[in-house]
């Protein structure tokens, strides 16, 4: 077996290769996304604390 058989994968590579694509895709927006939700969440707690300085 050489590289591009195991590339080809019989006739199935753009259904496998696609398919790691997509969950590669997904696992990528996911971090981008986590990433940004923790910097709201901090965003907000440091407004919360400030707020209750100003009290």
């Amino acid at each position: 077996m050489n590289w591009g058989e195991f590339f080809a994968m019989n006739g199935y590579a753009l259904y496998v290769w696609g398919s790691y694509g997509m969950a590669l895709l997904i696992f990528i927006i996911e971090i981008i996304l986590v990433r940004h939700r923790k910097k709201l969440a901090v965003q907000q707690l440091r407004l919360l604390r400030d707020a209750g300085k100003e009290e």
